[in-house]
């Protein structure tokens, strides 16, 4: 937190609006148009989003509509709220997003059988953007329309656009955990504002105009505070610094594990400018000489939190048995994937414990310090 939040909130407080309503929530719409070049619509959060947005490009029971495997669930679990059936598509590892030739490849298929999906939904995950232009192409050919996830992956660029703008629709999250926060919250963004009205219309209940409160449609409890908006825009004037902190954080553990075998940093594609939001690494066990959770196990015993790269949607529970193309490489970055603290204000004392404990963590680290000992 900086000083423009405290000061946002402090006049939100004065003017007495905390709730749904009031100057900062229009503010932070009309700013995030700015930046976007689309018209905005503040929400409750990312997930809030995602269902409008799926509402908005019509999906209902039954539709099918794809989705990464390789995703956190509040990005996929909408599709299920309007009974709706996901297909998940596998990573590819150039950028560990959607895979732009199995989803090619599917709809091709699906083309010929006359049954397309009602949407895709595309996640720009741990701030790098997935490659975009084939999948607005062969989107475009088939004429299924795109809901781009940029929760993870605000103030990054694909080939110098914004990630959420080039789909139909755009979600964006400022949840606790993202580059910047609002403690909570979410925006949705379109070219067309009466798609942004309509979903503003539905984040509201639904409330037909009028002095009794009148419901002609289903409405959801889905707009923003006023006060979580205020916060929001104070995080915004300090969103390119807090991608510089990030990708300084991830590059300074790349350059602190250069000389050990069997760690790499996730890859940065060519094609745009990754966040690193988090900070990830794969472990080849055979040469780092210990598995991903075995390091993860040896930093949580040192108080240092990590996790593991998602879970793919098609090995949990709540999937089973749902439709999967590939899913080989998404099960593979989970497996040895490992996200290790990242956040913005995490100071080089910090990260230097952090990267003692992986250094001690692998085997020809600790047998060239015990040779020295002797």
């Amino acid at each position: 937190m900086g000083t423009w939040e405290r000061r946002f909130v402090e006049e939100a407080f004065e003017e007495n609006w905390i709730s749904t309503v009031g100057r900062h929530l229009n503010e932070l719409e009309r700013e995030f148009a700015e930046y976007t070049g689309l018209s905005a619509v503040a929400l409750s959060s990312g997930t809030a989003g995602i269902h409008l947005g799926l509402k908005l490009l019509g999906v209902t029971d039954g539709d099918e509509v794809v989705s990464p495997t390789l995703t956190f669930a509040g990005g996929c679990n909408p599709i299920l709220y309007e009974r709706a059936r996901p297909v998940f598509i596998d990573s590819e590892r150039r950028s560990w997003n959607l895979d732009p030739e199995l989803l090619t490849e599917f709809l091709e298929k699906r083309a010929k059988r006359g049954k397309l999906p009602k949407a895709v939904i595309v996640a720009h995950l741990f701030g790098q953007c997935a490659d975009m232009d084939p999948i607005l192409e062969v989107c475009g050919r088939f004429e299924v329309p795109i809901l781009e996830d940029a929760a993870e992956a605000l103030g990054a660029d694909y080939r110098g656009r914004v990630p959420g703008t080039l789909g139909d629709v755009g979600v964006f999250s400022f949840n606790g955990n993202k580059i910047i926060t609002g403690s909570t919250g979410g925006l949705l963004v379109a070219s067309d504002q009466e798609w942004v009205n309509k979903a503003r219309f539905w984040s509201t209940q639904a409330r037909d105009p009028g002095a009794d409160y009148r419901h002609s449609e289903l409405g959801y409890n889905y707009r923003m505070s006023n006060v979580v908006a205020a916060i929001a825009r104070g995080q915004m004037r300090v969103l390119k610094e807090r991608v510089r902190q990030r990708r300084a954080v991830a590059f300074r553990y790349r350059e602190a594990f250069s000389d050990l075998p069997g760690i790499t940093l996730m890859p940065q594609a060519e094609y745009g400018t990754h966040t690193n939001w988090l900070s990830c690494f794969l472990i080849d066990e055979e040469h780092f000489g210990v598995t991903r959770d075995d390091l993860i196990a040896r930093l949580h015993a040192a108080n240092v939190e990590a996790r593991p790269v998602w879970k793919p949607m098609h090995t949990q529970k709540l999937y089973q048995g749902t439709e999967v193309i590939g899913g080989a490489v998404a099960e593979d970055l989970n497996l040895r994937g490992i996200c290790l603290p990242s956040s913005s204000s995490l100071s080089d004392e910090e990260q230097d414990f952090v990267i003692e404990r992986v250094r001690d963590a692998c085997p020809a680290v600790s047998t060239v310090k015990s040779t020295k000992d002797v």
